[in-house]
């Protein structure tokens, strides 16, 4: 865009303020990362406003990345306080995931959007599944292995959720209860390894996104919307405790069902756009 227009930053802020409001509530409900909201909502929003579209998922994933710096440190110092992180598995697994935020970064360096919303959709159909499982009734070992098998998971773990602009609680927890780990503890170290995906990775999207020469979204640093992220940010930290509230008084495992499915649907919707750019 090579000018501001008015209509469309208060279309922008009306929006995102309801982004930020669905994606704090969930958060605090099901206990899931604002980001597999965030992303596709930012993306549809930036695209129904008319922005151009050639690196708006890139921008969607960046934006979604730096919310988690804010949010994830909220959340890790109240685990923290609760005795809920292990700080050794947050120094087994963190190694490696910082190694696969690099490698994510990179990779999103080089891929176009198209393909970025082709993963994201791909692997959001696969965690919709995954969230449908319980964590707690499945286990492969009595403890977290040794290194180097901690560390690779990691970079794994740290790759998938860069590509994805997610904190990575949806494939840290299943991990670590697979290795025995209390889900609360799992779900408290979860929100502590989050900031070492949310740092480097807005680091590295606000680097690849200066290389960008196409427009962006107005108020973009790299692939970081500011706007979006001043508005996100303070809004799903206010409205999360209502979620955390709700979530006592309902069916977690039938929600969690639900919004499985509507992960599902999100990820559809995202594959037909695929299937109509090469129709």
């Amino acid at each position: 865009m090579d000018s501001i227009d008015i209509s469309q930053i208060i279309s922008l802020l009306i929006l995102m303020i309801g982004l930020a409001g669905l994606a704090g509530f969930l958060a605090g409900l099901l206990g899931i990362g604002g980001g597999l909201v965030l992303v596709p909502g930012l993306y549809f929003i930036f695209t129904n406003l008319g922005y151009d579209g050639a690196n708006l998922m890139h921008v969607a994933v960046g934006t979604s990345l730096a919310t988690i710096i804010g949010t994830g440190f909220s959340s890790a110092r109240a685990h923290y306080k609760r005795g809920s992180v292990r700080i050794d598995l947050v120094k087994m697994i963190g190694v490696g995931m910082v190694i696969g935020v690099v490698i994510g970064t990179l990779i999103a360096s080089v891929v176009s959007g198209f393909w970025l919303k082709v993963f994201f959709a791909v692997t959001l159909v696969a965690l919709a599944f995954l969230m449908r499982l319980n964590p707690e009734k499945v286990k492969l070992y009595d403890n977290v292995p040794a290194q180097p098998v901690p560390a690779i998971a990691g970079s794994v773990i740290g790759t998938i959720c860069t590509l994805m602009g997610i904190g990575g609680a949806a494939l840290n927890v299943p991990y670590m209860t697979l290795n025995n780990v209390s889900i609360h503890r799992a779900i408290g170290t979860s929100s502590a390894l989050g900031l070492f995906i949310a740092i480097p990775g807005t680091i590295g999207f606000i680097l690849i996104g200066f290389l960008n020469d196409t427009p962006l979204p107005p108020f973009s640093l790299g692939y970081i919307n500011l706007l979006a992220l001043g508005i996100i940010v303070p809004i799903t930290i206010l409205v999360a405790p209502l979620g955390v509230a709700a979530g006592h008084r309902l069916s977690i495992k039938k929600l969690r069902s639900v919004f499985s499915w509507f992960m599902i649907f999100i990820a559809l919707r995202m594959l037909y756009e695929v299937y109509l750019a090469f129709a």
